[in-house]
Order: structure tokens, then sequence, then C-alpha cells
């Protein structure tokens, strides 16, 4: 018998490849998707509880997917992901729809439990909560789950780097890297798909091959993904700034099919701050390497992510990170307000920052930016640059596109107008006409496109 699945894939691009990886596995289970919730026999809801925000949304997605037992199907509520991994419990005693819980360790089980308990077989458990130690589940099946021009790639699971403020490693477990050969052969079934922009993803990319090799291997498994005629955009996600070295610096800068972008996650620049929060670096080291990275590639863009209000942090602690962004390193940049999270060391910290204030000291952080994209924007208008176009407008009008200086879904868009029609991953070349805050508004040059 045949079930309808509905999912909602909340968080992270991790979160969404092991969404599609568990899609995979449904498929292979006869489970036929729906994107109409109210005729799903069986709802995922894929969780992230990263930050307090992040739980909020999923524990909201959870009770509006509930809803559907009374209206419409549903007959299995499953929740699964890093809020599964975290409440396990809670959730089971607290939102008595739900029927099924799966951690991050057991994505592999999730499709045969589901379609077991639809059967109406009688199940030992209703929780599955395995230690994440293994990284093979990334080498199954993915269905994807639209047709953007891009795809994310994860080439590693888990995080060692034990910041304080970070529930992560206890979710995700150890960083752990998958072996070259496995990646190249999902980017091969990526291209294949028509995707034409691979977007490396992990907590750490810079730490790949690091645990599997015994060095680091990001360079290596560029190059290697690089002679994958198909793919046009290697993008990289995230890079921790005490492990961006001159070989991945000399590679971006003489690999083509490297864009010359990097999310460089700083968090702050206070040397206080930076201690508390367990990070390795210095302020002195990230603004010299910052410096150097403008030098060696003039043209590349940077986006980064502040905490502001961090336990201990004080008003002078946030004038300096102020004034850092006011330097205007970073093309892109996001402030999160400090969320203060259970079963991490920086909860237990004295000096708790109150509310109002990591709001205040957020958002003049955010002002202080929005005075560098107004500049930054503003020196890009009228220069051309080749533009991947990821789908129509809402207004039917624009096309929307990216340069090699936005990530998709984190960063701005270019509404791109157009006098001849354009396919989903057509790279063409387009004007930069003016700008609307954030966004970029341009024109597409002659008729030349790229498939």
């Amino acid at each position: 018998m045949s079930y309808n699945l509905g999912l909602i894939s909340l968080g992270c691009p991790k979160n969404l490849v092991d969404s599609e990886i568990m899609l995979g596995a449904f498929k292979e289970k006869g489970f036929v998707p729906v994107e109409d919730l109210s005729q799903a026999d069986a709802i995922i809801v894929n969780t992230c509880a990263f930050v307090g925000d992040a739980k909020e949304e999923a524990i909201v997605s959870i009770l509006e997917a509930a809803r559907q037992k009374e209206e419409g199907r549903l007959r299995a509520l499953v929740v699964t992901g890093c809020l599964a991994q975290r409440y396990r419990e809670e959730i089971i005693s607290e939102i008595p729809e739900v029927d099924l819980v799966f951690g991050t360790g057991s994505i592999t089980r999730v499709a045969e439990q589901t379609k077991a308990f639809l059967d109406g077989e009688l199940l030992e458990n209703r929780i599955w909560c395995d230690i994440p130690n293994t990284v093979d589940y990334l080498d199954n099946t993915r269905v994807l789950s639209d047709n953007k021009p891009y795809a994310y790639l994860k080439i590693a699971e888990g995080c060692s780097n034990n910041c304080t403020y970070c529930i992560i490693p206890k979710l995700r477990g150890p960083y752990r890297s998958r072996p070259v050969e496995n990646i190249l052969k999902e980017a091969e079934f990526l291209a294949a798909q028509g995707k034409k922009e691979i977007v490396l993803i992990a907590q750490d990319v810079t730490f790949y091959g690091t645990d599997l090799y015994g060095e680091k291997r990001l360079v290596e498994l560029i190059r290697a993904l690089s002679g994958i005629e198909e793919i046009r955009w290697i993008r990289l996600l995230y890079c921790y700034p005490e492990l961006i070295d001159d070989a991945l610096i000399q590679e971006m800068k003489g690999n083509s099919k490297l864009v010359c972008y990097m999310d460089i996650p700083v968090q702050h620049i206070s040397e206080s701050i930076l201690r508390a929060m367990g990070r390795r670096g210095s302020g002195q080291y990230i603004e010299s390497l910052l410096k150097h990275l403008k030098k060696e590639i003039p043209h590349i863009a940077l986006r980064t992510s502040l905490i502001s209000g961090f336990p201990g942090e004080t008003e002078d602690d946030h004038q300096k990170l102020k004034e850092f962004v006011e330097k205007g390193y970073f093309q892109h940049l996001g402030v999160f307000a400090y969320s203060r999270e259970e079963g991490t060391p920086a909860y237990r910290m004295k000096d708790q920052v109150p509310a109002r204030i990591k709001t205040a000291r957020r958002k003049a952080l955010m002002e202080a930016q929005q005075e560098n994209v107004a500049r930054f924007n503003g020196s890009r208008i009228g220069k051309t640059y080749d533009t991947i176009i990821d789908g129509v407008a809402e207004d039917g009008i624009f096309y929307l596109g990216r340069t090699y200086m936005e990530a998709p879904e984190i960063d701005p868009v270019i509404y791109v107008a157009s006098s001849h029609p354009l396919d989903i991953g057509d790279v063409v070349k387009v004007k930069m006409l003016c700008c609307d805050e954030y966004d970029l508004i341009g024109e597409v040059t002659g008729d030349e496109s790229s498939k």
C-alpha cells in the first residue's frame, strides 16, 4: 500500500540535505510526496534547535501539522532533526499528537519505522535517537526538493570546535569528514540533475579531511570537483578563520570555478569575548586575515555572522565590535542576539546581558552595516557581472538572479530584466542599474547566455 508524504524542512541547508535523503528513503518505500498537507498520510517535520527562535519555529510548525489529524487525513506525525535529538522525551509527553521522534543519528530509520506504523505494526519504540557518529547516511540517494540551479553538498557532519555558546556538537556529534570519492559521486549526481552551482557545506568546511586523512583536504576536494564539466560554480559555506590558509586563497585566485566568496563567521572582535566564546583566534588575527584576503583577491565577497550581548559583553566590547563593522570588510553581515541555550557552558556564565540591551546592540550593528551595504551596492552600479538565474520574481516581471557575490537564500538577490526569455540555470551578463536597499536591479546586456 502506498501513502502520501508531507515534508516540512526547517533550519539550515544542512538540514535540507537530510530532508532530501529522507525523501529518497520514503520514495523507495513507495511514498508519494504531496505539497498539500491535508492530503498527507504522514507528515515529517525536520527541525532545527540552534537558537531560541529556531525552537519556537519548530514547535509552531509541529502544532500546525498536528491540526491535519482533525482537518485532513493525517495518521502519522513524525518529528526529526535537532529539536528531536535535544528534546525527545518532552516532545512526546507535551505534544501528544506526535507519533514518532527520530534524532540526528537515526535518519536511516525514519522511512522504515513510519511505514511500519502506518501499516499497523506494533512498534517497540516511539523514540529513536541513536548517537550521531557516522556519515554513512549521506551516501544514500537524495530526492531533490526543487528545480533551483544550485544544490547543497554536505562534505562533513558534526563539529568539534566546542564554542561555549553552541549546542551543535551535542546534537550532531563530533566532526566527521566524508571520503572524497563519495562526495564526488554525489556531485556527479547533482550535476546530472542539472545543478550548475554546488555549495559545499559543513559546520566548518576548512576543517575538511583533518579527521579522516590526518590533514586538511579541502583544496584537493575542490580541484577534484572542478573536473566535473557541468558544474559552473563551487561555493564554500562556512570557513573558520583560523584554518583559511594560503593554499585555499591561491586556489580561489586561480580556479575559475571556485567563486571568490567566503562566509567567515567571526562572531566577535573583542579579545575577552572571543576567549569566553571558546574561539581560538584573536581579534588582531581576524583583521589581519581580512586585510590579507582583500589584498590577494581585491574583488572577493565576504560574509560573516556576529553575536551581540554575549555574557560579559561590556559597552566597550560592543563599541569595539561596532567600530569593526564600520570598517566595511563585509558585503554581507548578519547579527544574532545571544540566545542562552541550556546544555552549553555559556548558559551558566555570570553577567548575562539583559534582552533589551542585546536587542539594542544588535540593531546598532545592523545600522552600521547598512551604510556599508549602500556603499558596496553603489560601487556596483554600471558594472556588468555574470549572473545565474534562479527563478522568476513574484511580480512576473523580473527574473531572480545572483552573481558570485551572493550565496543562495541568505544573501540579497539581483532583479534581472531581460528582453528575451531566460531559463532557470542560465548564466547571463547583467549590467547593474540601481539598488533597492539590499537588492540590486539590472538588465541583461546583449543576448549572451550559457545553459
